[in-house]
C-alpha cells in the first residue's frame, strides 16, 4: 500500500512536471523570416517562455493541423484566404477572443477584413500580421498618368506594357471597371459575367501588350531599360527599382490595390492560448512590428510602426500609400473553387486571341 502511494505521488509530480513545462513553451508554425531570433530572445526574456519554431507555409501548415485534429501548436501563421473554408472542415482553429488582443495597436481595415475573411458561422479565426500588394510599376517621367489598372489598356502606352496572365489582373481591370469582383464570388454566374467583360477589354488592348510576364527579374529589366513603362507587379519590385531610378515607383492604383495578409491563429487544441495571445500582442507592438518590417520589407498591421521604421523603406511605404491607399487595398477572400475554372478558361482564351 505505502508502495502504491509513492508511486502515486510520483506520477501525480511528473505530470505536474510535464503540465508546467507545457505551460512554459510556447510552439509556434510559421514562415521562414516571421519570428526574427532577435525578437524570439526578447520575448523569452520579457515573458518567461521557452519557444520552439517550426517553419512551414499554407499547405503544411494545413497538413501537420490536419493530422492532429489542431494539436502540437500554440500559434500558426496561415494566410487568411486559408482559414475560413478549412476550418468549415476540419476545425483545426479556435475562435480568436478580440478582448485579448490590443486591437487599438491595429489598422481597422485590416483588421475588420481579416475578422470577416475568416469568419464561420459566428466567429472568427485570425488577428492580421504583415501584408504585400500588387498594383501598378510606373514609369513616372514616360507614363505620368498611369494610376489605374486601366492604363494596362491604354493605347497612350502601346507596346510598353506588360502583367501576367494570371487571376490578379482580371481581378484588378474589374475594379478598375467601377466593379467588385469579390462582391461576386457567392455567384458564379454573375463572377462568370463581369469576367467575360474583363476578358474582351483585354483581348482588346491585346496589340498594346509588350509580353505577358512569368519571371519578376525579366519584368523589372524590362522597366529598367523602359521597354516597357506600366506593368502590373508587386510593391517591393517597385520600390526597388525606385532605388536604382526615381523615376520608376510602384504605385497604388486608384481602385485599390491588391492585397494579401498573412495571420496569426491559435490551433484547436493548443496547450498555451496565454503565451499565444502575449505573442501575437508582442509582435504588433510598433517597435516590434518595425523590427520584423526592417528585417524583411513586408508591411504589418501594427498602426504605429511606422515611426520606428527605417528611411528607405519608412519612405516607400509613404511615397506608394496614404490612410486613405491603406484602407482601400482590396484583400483578397478565400477563392470558391467553381471561379478557378472559370478564370482559367478566359486566361487560356485571351492567350490564344489574335
Amino acid at each position: 500500500m505505502k508502495k502504491q502511494l509513492v508511486l502515486s505521488c510520483a506520477l501525480a509530480l511528473s505530470a505536474l512536471s510535464n503540465c508546467a513545462y507545457a505551460a512554459e513553451t510556447l510552439k509556434i508554425l510559421t514562415w521562414k523570416g516571421y519570428a526574427p531570433n532577435e525578437l524570439v530572445e526578447k520575448f523569452e526574456k520579457k515573458t518567461g517562455y521557452k519557444v520552439e519554431i517550426t517553419y512551414s507555409n499554407n499547405e503544411e501548415m494545413i497538413a501537420k493541423l490536419r493530422a492532429t485534429r489542431g494539436a502540437g501548436f500554440d500559434v500558426a501563421q496561415p494566410s487568411q484566404d486559408r482559414i475560413s473554408s478549412v476550418q468549415e472542415k476540419y476545425k483545426i482553429y479556435k475562435a480568436i477572443d478580440y478582448s485579448k488582443i490590443n486591437t487599438s495597436a491595429l489598422v481597422t481595415s485590416m483588421l475588420d477584413a481579416v475578422k470577416k475573411n475568416t469568419k464561420v458561422k459566428d466567429d472568427s479565426f485570425a488577428v492580421p500580421f504583415c501584408y504585400g500588394t500588387s498594383g501598378l510599376i510606373v514609369n513616372k517621367k514616360l507614363a505620368p498618368n498611369a494610376k489605374d489598372y486601366s492604363a494596362l489598356l491604354d493605347k497612350e502606352y502601346a507596346g510598353k506594357i506588360s502583367y501576367r496572365l494570371k487571376r490578379p489582373t482580371l481581378i484588378g481591370v474589374a475594379f478598375a471597371k467601377g466593379e467588385n469582383p469579390f462582391e461576386k464570388y457567392s455567384d458564379a454566374k454573375e463572377y462568370k459575367t463581369l469576367m467575360d467583360g474583363v476578358a474582351k477589354d483585354l483581348i482588346k488592348a491585346k496589340p498594346y501588350v509588350k509580353n505577358y510576364w512569368s519571371n519578376g527579374d525579366s519584368l523589372l529589366e524590362l522597366l529598367r531599360s523602359s521597354e516597357v513603362v506600366v506593368a502590373m507587379g508587386w510593391d517591393n519590385g517597385g520600390w526597388k527599382l525606385h532605388k536604382e531610378n526615381p523615376d520608376l515607383d510602384f504605385v497604388a492604383p486608384k481602385s485599390g490595390a491588391l492585397g494579401w495578409i498573412d495571420t496569426f491563429a491559435i490551433p484547436a487544441k493548443a496547450e498555451n492560448v496565454e503565451g499565444a495571445y502575449a505573442w501575437i500582442n508582442f509582435m504588433l507592438e510598433a517597435e516590434n512590428a518595425a523590427y520584423f518590417t526592417n528585417k524583411e520589407g513586408y508591411g504589418t498591421a501594427s498602426n504605429g510602426a511606422n515611426k520606428f521604421l527605417d528611411k528607405e523603406i519608412k519612405d516607400n511605404f509613404e511615397r506608394s500609400f496614404t490612410k486613405a491607399d491603406i484602407d482601400n487595398i482590396n484583400w483578397y477572400p478565400p477563392v470558391p473553387a467553381k471561379l478557378e475554372s472559370i478564370e482559367g478558361k478566359l486566361l487560356d482564351k485571351v492567350k490564344a486571341s489574335k
